[in-house]
């Protein structure tokens, strides 16, 4: 897949293509569909397919201070995107300028002299332009005058157990922040993923016999709630069932929340400065404070015992996370 930065990358003889434009933060399941509805009409067609994103979002730009966490940096959204069979995809910086274009301006400037769409695939919800004043019904009508045709597809509703709510980033980041990992699954169709670099912490993990790695996450991303959860710890391509402690380490008066993941059954780790990922299955406790040291160690050997437990399960039936 190639990756353009900006109009400036776009290749000066470039010919009709299939477009998808959005954020497609997670690229979870509804996501999947629109982009995947985009790759198959550009094979049908015999055109490149385009997914075009923003960055920053425009939501940062249009109000200031309203980021939301982040369910995929970009490096994951791209290789997600690849993954699906995207041809290109587009970064296009989002300015307060370009923020101010018309919905009018914004096919023009975008779909019709830089992509030359021929057909565009969009969820029903999409708005664009000044104020998100165009929507699919604009975008379908300016597409008379421009020469492409759209393309809506359908939401993704949820179970009647999730409420029926539609799949979208929204409700993925409130069911991570819940701590409901395997609902956020549910609608990414994959474990939730968290990364970052090893950071030497206070080593009390290693001094209580369960050494742990101290995750500097990245910048912005959605964080589960606070507890223990089963999970993949992956450094360096080896992929090493988890359990992973999110929180304040209660039980010693902490106050800043950490990210540590326990590599099960692996002895003399040294992952100090990797870049490691972490894919969260199931949630297995919240954190709590103990009476004792000893009691303590019997919780933490519980977990261990428990997260096996639960990725040996998911293992059974899924497979291990790509």
């Amino acid at each position: 897949m190639q990756q353009w930065h900006g109009f400036k990358d776009i290749p000066h003889d470039w010919g009709r293509s299939v477009v998808t434009i959005g954020s497609y933060d997670g690229v979870h399941r509804g996501h999947q569909l629109i982009v995947g509805r985009a790759v198959d009409r550009a094979r049908e067609l015999g055109v490149p397919s385009v997914v075009v994103a923003f960055d920053p979002r425009p939501r940062e730009v249009v109000r200031p201070g309203s980021r939301p966490p982040l369910l995929a940096p970009r490096h994951r959204r791209a290789e997600l995107m690849a993954e699906h069979g995207v041809d290109v995809l587009l970064i296009l910086p989002f300015t307060e300028e370009f923020a101010r274009l018309s919905p009018a301006d914004f096919v023009l400037r975008v779909l019709v002299e830089r992509l030359h769409a021929k057909w565009v695939v969009e969820g029903p919800n999409f708005r664009f332009g000044h104020r998100a004043a165009g929507n699919v019904a604009v975008l379908a009508e300016l597409g008379h005058s421009y020469d492409y045709e759209v393309e809506v597809v359908d939401l993704v509703i949820r179970g009647e157990a999730g409420g029926g709510e539609p799949f979208s980033s929204t409700l993925t980041r409130r069911l991570v922040a819940e701590g409901d990992v395997q609902g956020a699954a549910e609608v990414l169709g994959r474990p939730h993923r968290v990364e970052g670099v090893v950071v030497r912490g206070a080593q009390r993990g290693r001094e209580l016999g369960f050494p742990t790695a101290n995750v500097e996450t990245l910048p912005h991303t959605a964080i589960p709630a606070d507890g223990v959860y089963a999970g993949w710890l992956r450094a360096g391509g080896d992929a090493m069932p988890a359990a992973v402690s999110i929180g304040t380490k209660p039980h010693f008066d902490g106050t800043e929340r950490s990210f540590e993941a326990h590599a099960i059954d692996r002895v003399g780790l040294d992952l100090y400065g990797m870049h490691v990922t972490v894919d969260l299955l199931a949630f297995v406790r919240g954190q709590a404070k103990f009476d004792s040291i000893e009691a303590l160690l019997d919780a933490i050997a519980g977990d261990v015992k428990r997260s096996r437990e639960l990725i040996e399960a998911y293992e059974a039936v899924s497979g291990r996370p790509t």
